[in-house]
């Protein structure tokens, strides 16, 4: 049985925190059971490890993200990657397009998809493995997971199977779906023995790979990643889960909770305090997260969510946080915080001339023993002053050491890259005509190979 977990998402419902490259998956807000900061594909990587099934797991995701998982998962991981965000369906294709022709799984596998930020138990994967034996008793197509309701919930989807009575090994026949209805129906629906839909289910592979046969799509990854903006961008509930009538769901009855709004996450969170500030004894259920080197100061604020980071700041009642992607529907701007394979930086300032001319300032944070690529760039000079660490650079293939306090000029057009040999900060200021990520030209990303080009010039 094969594992894909999701990683997509816009970063709306958390900002300031998340963004378009920081979705809520990587905010170490959570608490490690070490006691140490760790986010939601921290913890779910962590457990599956636990439960013995992180070696036959993948993580299906874009590009965006890519850097973000290897900083918190591990270089080793293996990635399925998108080449631009699109929806479920279109992402679930390629990763079936990716087991087959690259991974080599069989058509007769087993596979199941699950969303990368659940907060579960344990018991929550043992029920997983228990999809493949259930898709073999039952027959079905496609085998679902069901959470068993506490309470009629309108923020949910709903399973309704065609009968209360569970058959085999305690799954149940699937009658249709229900979208987030309001509380009277939610009653109903939990009367029939309606379950919560979880956003994880199980195929066999080659049930997915006739689907794209059908469809005259490619079984190839490259060729699949070559048309992928000719597919529908459409969830995999509407294109295929509710189009199919050969259903089954097995039930969960263990802890589960969608961390998606501010208010439920901040309900799991060990602290209502994080980062700089302080908060008053009578500021009763206010959470304050802060990422900003400022303090901030809460008198007497109650059920508020208080949220800082270089993308901005968030003050909302908590009842009221899930309004927050609704109110940034028409809001646009580039991430001024990025988690990286070997570090990660803050946009500390940014202007753009009448005359077109473009200032960006970032403060970097390099780890010990991890190098920037080797790359150049034709529309921007940069300027590096070493805060604090020992590095090693190079400059169109000559190395240089710099420490604390150093210099580094680097025109446009000069290849360049930087190993940190200690923890390593420095200020960044671009200067150009264009700031754009597209004006990066990666020349090569291992630092060997970097050194390597060094010896041959």
């Amino acid at each position: 049985m094969k594992l894909v977990l999701l990683s997509g998402g816009s970063g709306k419902r958390l900002w300031p925190l998340s963004n378009d490259s920081r979705s809520k998956q990587f905010l170490k807000v959570l608490e490690s059971p070490s006691g140490e900061p760790e986010s939601m594909v921290q913890r779910v990587w962590r457990q599956l490890e636990e439960a013995g099934m992180a070696g036959s797991s993948y993580l299906a995701t874009g590009r965006s993200q890519v850097e973000s998982i290897q900083s918190q998962v591990g270089a080793g991981v293996p990635i399925i990657v998108e080449p631009e965000r699109r929806d479920t369906f279109p992402a679930i294709a390629l990763t079936a397009a990716y087991l087959y022709s690259i991974a080599g799984v069989s058509p007769k596998e087993t596979v199941a998809i699950l969303p990368v930020d659940p907060y579960v138990e344990s018991s929550f994967f043992d029920t997983i493995v228990k999809l493949e034996a259930t898709m073999e008793e039952s027959g079905a197509n496609l085998a679902l997971m069901g959470v068993v309701p506490e309470h009629p919930s309108e923020k949910y989807g709903y399973i309704i199977p065609t009968s209360a009575e569970a058959e085999g090994s305690g799954f149940l026949r699937v009658s249709h779906f229900q979208e987030k209805p309001d509380r009277k129906l939610a009653e109903g629906l939990i009367g029939q023995g309606a379950l919560w839909n979880c956003g994880v289910f199980a195929f066999r592979l080659g049930y997915l790979l006739d689907i794209l046969q059908r469809k005259g799509l490619p079984l190839n990854y490259e060729e699949l990643q070559k048309q992928y903006k000719l597919l529908p961008s459409i969830s995999f509930d509407y294109e295929v889960v509710e189009k199919e009538e050969n259903i089954v769901v097995q039930p969960y009855a263990g802890f589960w909770k969608d961390l998606g709004t501010w208010n439920t996450l901040t309900e799991e969170m060990n602290s209502n305090h994080v980062g700089k500030g302080f908060i008053t004894e009578d500021s009763e259920g206010t959470s304050l997260i802060n990422e900003l080197d400022i303090p901030i100061t809460v008198i007497g604020a109650k059920d508020l969510i208080i949220a800082a980071s270089p993308d901005g700041i968030l003050v909302t009642h908590k009842a009221e946080s899930p309004r927050i992607k609704e109110v940034l529907k028409s809001f646009d701007q580039r991430p001024m915080y990025e988690e990286r394979r070997w570090g990660h930086y803050k946009v500390i300032d940014y202007v753009k001339y009448d005359e077109g001319n473009e200032v960006l300032t970032k403060r970097i944070f390099i780890r010990e023993g991890k190098n920037i690529s080797y790359q150049l760039h034709h529309k921007r000079s940069e300027i590096w002053t070493i805060v604090s660490g020992e590095a090693s650079i190079v400059l169109n293939e000559r190395m240089h050491n710099v420490k604390a306090g150093d210099v580094v000029r680097i025109p446009e057009g000069t290849k360049h890259a930087i190993l940190a040999l200690t923890n390593v900060e420095l200020i960044e200021v671009q200067t150009g005509s264009e700031l754009v990520e597209e004006d990066n030209i990666r020349i090569t990303l291992d630092w060997e190979d970097i050194t390597l080009q060094q010896f041959i010039s």
